[in-house]
């Protein structure tokens, strides 16, 4: 690249000089390229160590002239090829104008001007968004492009400084992290050392500190474990691995992968050494963690944060925090955890103002809504721009009134009076609150037509008791009442106070009547209900009357939905639980609906109506119990493995033992997938619902965690795992809520209940104060570090089982062994992966569906087919190998969706490795015909078609069959497309790869002529490296002349009028046909060959016979001459064939439909006769030549060179090993270290 021209002083300093001119100097630098000693190995090293590596380009040219000492950099390269470019463009554009200067700084000056202008015109065409990085960070992401092989597309995030423990040597070098790979290289003193780890292969990550080790970052693939240590930010560097991983492990959950922030906003300076893609992940992790804190929308993004204190009335103090600032939320959290937690939704907001500054007041902020709050901020350091932003955002904030209930809350708050200074254009207010108990008007949706559940089905089914008059009724008003006074205390509302007194009032329990109001508040569901209006009642119309898996599901598992409360004892409770569900599987189709979603969906309808229960549903599947409701539970097993770190840390002495019983995973997926709604009497889990609404997963650990507690004698005296759950079933069935004012609902584990000895009621609320009493130190944080470490754990283990399954799965009917298809798979999985990061919008990642069985998860495209081909095949054809591949793709790809599955890849892979002779050559035979051989590459076939107008009528009935075949295929593929999880479908398609019967070599199609020519094409060229090339090549040349004589004797002993018959036929067999009508299968292609046997019945017993005599015309061959019986024609000798080059009477085809490029130089064809018959018509092969695959076998079997090369044994293993090699081209000559494990 041209640099900006500096002065250098010392020119030869650790420089070599290699090419120099009156003006300019190239010099390569010590170190880089052979020789150059013990110094170049020094410099090489003080590169590397010092960071020199990023900065120095190893080549450079200076410009100098005669009588100055000083000299210019004016380009430098990462190689010998690019600074010779630069050297050269200098000699001939510069070198004669230069020479025609008197004054040597008026040189100087128009080279400094000349060069400015080069990089400026370059610039110029450069992406704007380049420029955000620094230089110093671009030269070390061309750094690492060249030393790694990695293409553009691959972007570095951020390089650090480190030591990487090869044994117990530490290597200095440095750590490159890029969006998909973990990179280090080191040279020392002559050493290299290059590492290589992709992100999805990362099973472990870990910070930590040994006697061997000091505060060092582990991480664990497969098969290796890497130690990398002196960090200068040991906890920055960790972080960021942290996140990259969490991406990876992403894609491989949700195939979702990485897309950089466009939307980012530049710095107002630039940033020394942090790059664009650096900054965008640093922004993604605190809008997590500020998304996570105050549990807002997946969408909103954190504009920034500052110190200031907080005005909180309830207590007459300022308390010290943090305001955050987003573009639909003003939040504030306060230093003591406990303390206050504020959310302020700017659509509320109608006065920002800048209050009068005092000593005890210093820049004071307030803000005011529409429910009549005022919120007091002070000590803002930067007020001015703080409202300046806001503004800003409220200009943006839509003001426009959802269809909702129009309830609000009654508000009784201070409000003190305040100077306006920025107010919102008065609309129709927002409503600001959830359900209200005191008021409960039916509630409708915008269109009006959708029938619904208006309210809480509880308050409909609510049945009249006595004991409502009782005890229990007066707890539950004064609960009402305590609330009621924190509402006044606090504010009502999204404005609450959020303090450790509601917390308090939480673990009370929650009196029914708020229970709706309070769950859609502190879930944050409120929120996006608020800004979606409408949104639910569309979905519903949509969803109605629509048929999927998902919705089966749903219908199957409505009734089993709290069967014994009244409220899903009829249909209008049953309807609401429906449309919820179903309206949510088409809001997400990923999830659709798993099972245990409809036990929690139907105790929120209890307390809320259909579009509450619908909008708290989102929250927990999509927010607070994030990857629970899938097909994989993935979210469920994370937080599984969690709770049995959490019970080895709290419960050692118990820990053991539940692993020894294997209880744990049994107990946590039934326990955190209902939130205990199915393993607790209803009136108890509502309570634990309570305080999840407002606590998070943390909560249910906790609880979890003093369930244990609890029976750890008793679970200790278990001997197996189905008498340690009957002793926690026992103690959650006895688990009661004494308070509820709802009568008792039967519980169905109150069967596992004996007779013998009633246990001891446990109260609900005296377990979670138990639960906060010992198990309180857990932090949210903490749990959410906790679960990325475990979620690479519990996806990298699914991957295992997925690569398990799909290996048996195939391995019956593969040749292969257990060992090479699971390296099979690990190849075809990094290339599948390689296509999401790397491909530019390829059909496989598409076409990915997490829902699909296993084997049709990864799937490769044509391109990514040939460069495994390529890399894999035993058969290497040079330059006609990608042609080869296309044929291999397409004679694989079945279904003709141009995507094939693992199964389909080791189907022809299998075929080139392993079958004797028979096997590869009928392989080798069906790729040179359709639907391998396509349409391009065989015209003459095609013009032929225009040659039989006789039998139309026949080719109308075969297109009209083929069309009925298509239509048949289209609907499979329509309902493939539908319903993408329905079994059934790959159950029929099972059912039919069991029936087809095995193919012989008697149901293969004849070749023609021109088929037949590729066929010796891609021989040529498969022999091109072999080491005895030139034999078989002679072997070739002696199987075509053979052959091509074989085909004329076939023309001969047919008679015409049986002959025309057969060629139309074979014709229509034989065509290459267009995707849509070419036949789908093996089994269409064989019942169209045995049609033909049943009509040409002598035709074949001809073509019989004359394979019967190729042994006797071998023979002949063998001995040097003779005429074969029937035959007009002269045989060739051996001699003659392999050496005459002048053989014009039997050439075996025209030039014209024979590419020169594709027949190695000293290749001889031999064969048909008349090429002054072919001149005549152009490049027509003659259309009633043919053969048959027994007459290419036998042909075969009688050259011993083709016998052993075809029956030579390839080692698959040593293949994928090489390939894992070549997958990068790295530039360093020297002796390298790849960890490039997949899988």
């Amino acid at each position: 690249m041209w640099l900006g021209p500096e002065e250098v002083l010392l020119a030869g300093a650790l420089w070599v000089t290699e090419r120099a001119n009156p003006f300019f100097l190239l010099q390569r630098r010590r170190g880089h390229g052979k020789g150059g000693g013990f110094t170049g190995l020094l410099v090489g090293t003080l590169d590397v160590v010092l960071d020199s590596s990023a900065r120095v380009a190893p080549y450079r040219i200076l410009h100098q002239t005669q009588d100055s000492q000083i000299y210019w950099t004016v380009a430098c390269g990462s190689s010998r090829k690019e600074i010779t470019k630069h050297w050269e463009w200098l000699e001939n554009n510069l070198l004669q104008t230069l020479s025609i200067f008197d004054n040597e700084e008026d040189i100087t000056t128009f080279v400094k001007g000349k060069i400015h202008g080069i990089i400026a015109e370059e610039n110029k065409n450069q992406q704007p968004q380049s420029e955000e990085d620094p230089g110093k960070f671009k030269e070390a992401e061309l750094k690492m492009r060249k030393q790694f092989g990695m293409p553009e597309v691959e972007k570095l995030v951020n390089y650090y400084s480190c030591s990487y423990w090869k044994g117990r040597v530490p290597r200095q070098g440095w750590l490159y992290l890029t969006v998909n790979h973990l990179c280090f290289y080191s040279f020392l003193l002559g050493k290299e050392v290059t590492l290589v780890v992709q992100w999805v292969d990362v099973t472990q990550l870990e910070k930590n500190a040994t006697l061997l080790f000091p505060e060092c970052i582990k991480v664990s693939t497969r098969d290796s474990e890497l130690y990398f240590s002196m960090f200068l930010n040991i906890n920055e560097t960790f972080k960021l691995m942290e996140q990259l991983a969490n991406i990876a492990m992403r894609q491989l959950l949700d195939n979702e992968g990485f897309l950089e922030d466009k939307t980012l906003p530049k710095p107002g300076k630039p940033l020394k050494n942090i790059s664009a893609l650096k900054r965008d992940l640093d922004a993604r992790a605190k809008n997590e963690c500020y998304r996570a804190t105050f549990r807002l929308p997946k969408d909103e993004r954190l504009d920034g944060h500052t110190d200031c204190t907080l005005w909180t009335p309830f207590n007459k103090m300022h308390i010290p925090g943090q305001m955050f600032v987003s573009n639909n939320y003003i939040c504030f959290a306060s230093k003591a955890e406990e303390a206050c937690h504020l959310i302020i939704p700017l659509r509320e907001v109608t006065i920002v103002e800048k209050a009068d500054s005092s000593s005890v007041l210093p820049s004071p902020l307030s803000i005011s809504t529409k429910s009549k709050m005022t919120f007091l901020f002070a000590n803002l350091k930067d007020r001015d721009f703080l409202v300046q932003r806001i503004s800003d955002f409220l200009q943006k904030t839509p003001s426009k009134t959802p269809c909702g209930n129009g309830r609000e809350w009654k508000e009784s708050m201070r409000e003190p009076g305040k100077e306006e200074v920025a107010e919102l254009p008065s609309s129709s207010p927002l409503p600001i609150s959830p359900t209200s108990a005191l008021n409960s008007h039916p509630i409708s949706f915008c269109t009006g037509e959708v029938p619904t559940a208006s309210q809480g089905l509880l308050k409909l089914f609510r049945r009249n008791s006595e004991e409502l008059l009782g005890p229990k009724v007066a707890k539950e008003k004064m609960k009402e009442e305590s609330w009621n006074i924190h509402f006044f205390e606090y504010g009502r509302g999204m404005c609450m106070y959020r303090t450790a007194k509601t917390r308090e009032l939480i673990q009370k329990g929650i009196p029914e009547n708020l229970r709706g109001e309070l769950w859609l508040l502190f879930s944050g569901a409120w929120n996006e209900m608020v800004t979606h209006p409408g949104y639910y009642a569309d979905l519903v119309e949509k969803s109605m009357g629509k048929y999927n898996l998902a919705t089966e599901e749903i219908e199957r598992d409505l009734h089993r939905s709290m069967p014994e409360h009244p409220a899903f004892q009829n249909e209008l409770g049953i309807a609401a639980l429906r449309r919820v569900l179903t309206a949510y599987a088409f809001r997400n189709p990923t999830i659709g609906y798993c099972q245990a979603m409809n036990i929690v969906t139907s105790v929120l309808l209890l307390y809320c109506n259909e579009e509450e229960a619908f909008w708290l549903l989102v929250a927990l599947c999509e927010r607070m119990l994030p990857d629970y409701y899938n097909t994989r539970v993935v979210g469920a097993l994370v937080d599984q493995g969690i709770f049995e770190e959490l019970t080895r840390d709290y419960l050692p002495q118990l820990s053991e033992k539940m692993q020894e019983l294997g209880v744990i995973s049994t107990i946590s997926l039934s326990w955190f997938l209902t939130l205990f709604l199915s393993v607790m009497p209803f009136e108890s889990a509502v309570v634990i619902v309570d305080c999840f609404f407002y606590e998070g997963i943390k909560f249910i650990l906790q609880v979890s965690l003093a369930i244990l507690d609890a029976n750890v004698e008793k679970l200790l005296n278990c001997c197996d795992e189905g008498e340690a759950m009957t002793v926690l079933g026992r103690y959650l069935d006895n688990v009661v809520n004494q308070q509820s004012v709802s009568p008792c609902i039967p519980h169905l584990h109150a069967l596992l209940t004996s007779g013998e000895d009633q246990p001891l009621e446990i109260d609900i609320f005296e377990l979670i104060k138990t639960s906060y009493e010992k198990f309180s130190s857990l932090r949210a944080d903490d749990i959410e570090q906790m679960r990325f470490k475990q979620r690479l754990k519990v996806i990298q283990s699914l991957e295992d089982t997925a690569k398990r399954s799909v290996v048996r799965a195939v391995s019956g009917d593969i040749n292969f062994s257990m060992e090479e298809l699971e390296e099979l798979y690990v190849v075809f999985k990094a290339k599948h992966l390689m296509s999401c990061y790397w491909g530019s919008n390829r059909t496989a990642v598409a076409c990915r569906d997490q829902n699909l069985p296993y084997l049709e998860q990864y799937r490769i495209d044509l391109e990514q087919f040939r460069e495994l081909f390529a890399s894999l095949t035993p058969w290497s054809c040079g330059l006609h190998t990608p042609v080869l591949a296309g044929r291999m793709f397409r004679l694989l790809d079945e279904n003709r969706d141009s995507l094939i599955n693992f199964k389909e890849f080791v189907t022809g892979m299998s075929g080139m490795y392993h079958g004797d002779l028979t096997e590869k050559l009928k392989l080798l035979y069906k790729l040179h015909l359709p639907p391998a051989l396509s349409s391009e590459e065989a015209e003459s076939a095609l013009e032929a078609t225009s040659y039989f107008t006789e039998d139309a009528m026949t080719e109308e009935a075969a297109a009209q069959e083929d069309k009925r075949g298509g239509n048949g295929n289209s609907k499979e593929k329509e309902e493939k497309s539908t319903s993408p999880q329905d079994y059934k479908y790959y159950l029929r398609m099972w059912a039919k790869e069991k029936d087809t019967k095995k193919e012989t070599i008697k149901d293969l199609p004849k070749m023609s002529q021109e088929q037949f020519i590729e066929l010796c094409k891609t021989l040529y060229n498969m022999f091109s490296e072999d080491p005895v090339e030139q034999e078989l090549y002679h072997a070739i040349a002696t199987v075509a002349s053979l052959l091509l004589r074989i085909g004329e004797v076939g023309k001969k002993f047919s008679n015409r009028p049986m002959k025309k018959a057969d060629d139309c036929k074979a014709n229509n067999t034989q065509d290459p046909v267009s995707e849509e009508e070419s036949p789908t299968s093996e089994h269409s292609q064989n019942s169209a060959v045995e049609r033909q046997v049943q009509v040409d019945p002598e035709d074949i017993a001809a073509g019989d016979a004359q394979a019967g005599k190729t042994q006797q015309e071998n023979q002949t061959l063998g001995d040097g001459g003779g005429e074969g019986i029937g035959s007009p024609l002269q045989l060739l000798s051996d001699d003659e064939a392999k050496d005459d080059m002048s053989m014009s009477s039997y050439s075996m085809v025209s030039t014209g439909s024979l590419q020169c490029e594709d027949i190695a130089d000293d290749t001889v064809l031999v064969g048909c006769e008349a090429m002054s018959s072919a001149a005549k018509y152009g490049s027509t092969v003659d259309t009633d030549w043919s053969i048959s695959f027994e007459q290419v076998l036998a042909s075969m079997l009688t050259e011993t060179a083709l016998v052993n090369y075809f029956e030579k044994k390839v080692d698959v293993l040593q293949k994928i090993k090489d390939q894992k090699k070549v997958e990068r081209q790295f530039s360093s000559s020297s002796d390298y270290e790849l960890s490039s494990v997949s899988g």
